[in-house]
């Protein structure tokens, strides 16, 4: 038998937007080395089957995935051990994203010290197609010592 998740409760939920504009859709495929033209060039992109711009996979998946840290780092030490996306469509320049994540199933794991939490998300554009589908499992520890005291300083 598992013990109860100490640290994150089942069924949590946590969302946000992320507005895809041309020209963040270029710089982020430019930075991560993306060179396909249909992150690029817009007259290319016309013509492909997308009709416009479309982001590289791994800018609405890199939000989608830092989301997680972003959140659970406000009051704990979280760290990512397993990701998997399902893309499912294509996010195009001008969507506007929101991306949610559940908690579905959390237990303390103590050789750990933190519990080992597995999460379900969606991303949807601004139609509400969906257009990744993600699983994550993440260990959520308490934050170290000094690292709390800091916080509540501040």
């Amino acid at each position: 038998m598992t013990a109860p998740a100490r640290i994150v409760k089942i069924g949590e939920t946590f969302a946000a937007t992320l507005a895809l504009s041309p020209d963040s859709v270029k710089s982020f495929a430019t930075l991560v080395n993306d060179l396909n033209p249909l992150h690029h060039d817009d007259a290319y992109a016309a013509q492909s089957r997308f009709g416009g711009l479309i982001a590289s996979g791994t800018q609405p998946t890199a939000h989608f995935m830092a989301m997680i840290a972003t959140h659970f780092s406000q009051n704990t030490q979280p760290l990512g051990l397993e990701f998997d996306m399902k893309l499912k469509r294509a996010a195009r320049a001008h969507d506007v994203l929101t991306f949610e994540w559940r908690v579905v199933d959390a237990y303390w794991k103590s050789s750990l010290n933190g519990d080992l939490v597995k999460l379900e998300g969606t991303a949807k554009n601004q139609h509400g197609d969906t257009l990744i589908v993600g699983h994550s499992t993440i260990l959520v520890m308490p934050k170290p010592a000094a690292e709390a005291a800091k916080d509540s300083t501040s």
